[in-house]
C-alpha cells in the first residue's frame, strides 16, 4: 500500500514514518511544508529507504496537493499536519485557522476529487481511508471531576488551537456524511518522546535543566494531563488505519494522568541521578519557576481509550515512568539534533 502522511517531518509524523518504514512493507509519501517544527533530521534513520518519498508541499495549496495525489495515487492518507502549540495560537491565531481548518478542507477536497477520478480502479477506491489525527483538547476542560473523555463527549474547546482542531474534526465528519468519504478520526492525549520540539513541556524541562536555566511552570502546575508515549501513539494510529471502522472516532490515551509539576519533578529527579548538576544546586528542582498562568488554561484532560482496546486490541506498552526515563536518555544522547533544531529558530 502507498500511505501519504501529512506533517511527516513533525514530532508525531516522523515517529509514524520511522515505524512504517522499519516495521511494515508499505511505501510512504511524506507531505510537509517544513515549518519551524518540521525537521528532516528526525527522519535520518529512513531517508535512504527506497520506500520513502518526500514532497515539500503546503496543505493550504490545493493545486499542489492535487498533483501529489495524481503522482502517487495513495491508498491511505494520514493527516497529521497541524499547528499545535497552544501558546503560539494565543499569540497569533491566524496561522492556526489557515493550516488546521483551510488545510484540512483542501485535503478533504483533494481526496474526494481523487476518488471520483475514473482513472482510479475500484479496488484502490474501496481500500482508501482518510485518517484524521486530532487532539483531546477539542473536548475542553474536565476540571475537578473524575470524568474521562469518551468519543461522544461534546466539544468545548478553550484555546484557538483547540477550536481550530475541533473545526477540522467537524469538516472531516461532514465530508463523510455528505460525500461518503471513508474517514477515521483519532483524538489523542499529550504525546512525549524522542524528537519533540524543544518548546514543549518535557523537552523544555530537560534542556533548561541541563543548561541551568529556569524551568517555567504555569500557575501552580496542578494541571493534569494524560501522557502518551509517541511510539505507543503511532502503533495505535496504524491499528486504526487498517482495522478501524470508517466513520468512527477512536480516543487514544496513555493511561498516565500526571500533574505538570509532578512531571517536572520526576524529570529533575531522573537527571539528578543521571548527570548531577554543576550549578551549585542540590537538585535541578531548584530551577523551577512558577509564572503567570496562560489565558483559558484547562485544568484536566483524561481519556477513556476502552473503545480502542475493546475493538482493536491496543493498549500502551510504556508506563510513564519507563517512557519518561527513555525520553530523558534520548535527549542526553542527541544534543546534536537539539542544536540543529535551535539553529532554525
Amino acid at each position: 500500500m502507498a500511505i501519504m502522511v501529512t506533517g511527516g517531518a513533525g514530532f508525531i509524523g516522523s515517529a509514524l514514518l520511522r515505524f512504517l518504514i522499519k516495521e511494515t512493507d508499505h511505501n510512504v509519501i511524506n507531505v510537509d511544508k517544513l515549518t519551524y517544527a518540521g525537521n528532516l533530521d528526525s527522519l535520518r534513520e529512513i531517508l535512504g529507504s527506497s520506500r520513502y518519498q518526500f514532497e515539500q508541499v503546503d496543505i493550504c495549496n490545493l493545486r499542489a496537493l492535487q498533483k501529489v495525489f495524481d503522482k502517487y495515487q495513495p491508498d491511505y492518507v494520514i493527516h497529521l499536519a497541524a499547528e499545535s502549540h497552544v501558546d503560539r495560537s494565543i499569540d497569533g491565531p491566524a496561522v492556526f485557522i489557515q493550516t488546521n481548518i483551510v488545510g484540512t478542507y483542501n485535503l478533504l477536497e483533494a481526496s474526494r476529487e481523487y476518488l471520483e477520478n475514473k482513472k482510479i480502479d475500484e479496488i484502490k477506491r474501496s481500500h482508501f481511508r482518510f485518517h484524521h489525527v486530532s487532539t483531546d483538547e477539542v473536548y475542553g476542560d474536565l476540571g475537578d471531576t473524575s470524568d474521562l473523555f469518551v468519543e461522544e463527549t461534546p466539544y468545548s474547546p478553550s484555546s484557538p488551537y483547540a477550536a481550530s482542531k475541533a473545526s477540522s474534526d467537524h469538516l472531516v465528519r461532514a465530508w463523510h456524511r455528505t460525500f461518503n468519504l471513508p474517514i477515521l478520526i483519532t483524538n489523542c492525549s499529550n504525546n512525549y518522546g524522542p524528537y519533540q520540539y524543544p518548546e514543549k513541556l518535557i523537552p523544555l524541562t530537560i534542556l533548561n535543566s541541563l543548561e541551568g536555566k529556569k524551568i517555567p511552570i504555569y500557575g501552580t502546575g496542578e494541571q493534569i494531563r494524560d501522557w502518551l508515549h509517541v511510539e505507543d501513539h503511532v502503533r495505535a494510529l496504524y491499528k486504526v488505519l487498517l482495522k478501524g471502522r470508517p466513520g468512527e472516532t477512536y480516543n487514544i490515551g496513555g493511561l498516565n494522568e500526571e500533574k505538570n509539576i509532578e512531571v517536572v519533578n520526576m524529570i529533575c529527579s531522573i537527571l539528578d541521578g543521571m548527570i548531577p548538576n554543576n550549578f551549585g544546586l542540590k537538585s535541578y528542582q531548584e530551577l523551577i519557576e512558577h509564572v503567570a498562568d496562560r489565558p483559558g488554561h484547562d485544568k484536566r484532560y483524561a481519556i477513556d481509550a476502552s473503545k480502542l482496546r475493546r475493538e482493536l486490541g491496543w493498549r500502551p506498552l510504556e508506563s510513564f515512568e519507563s517512557g519518561i526515563r527513555k525520553t530523558v536518555e534520548w535527549y542526553l544522547q542527541n544534543r546534536d539534533w537539539v542544536d540543529k533544531v535551535r539553529c532554525k529558530i
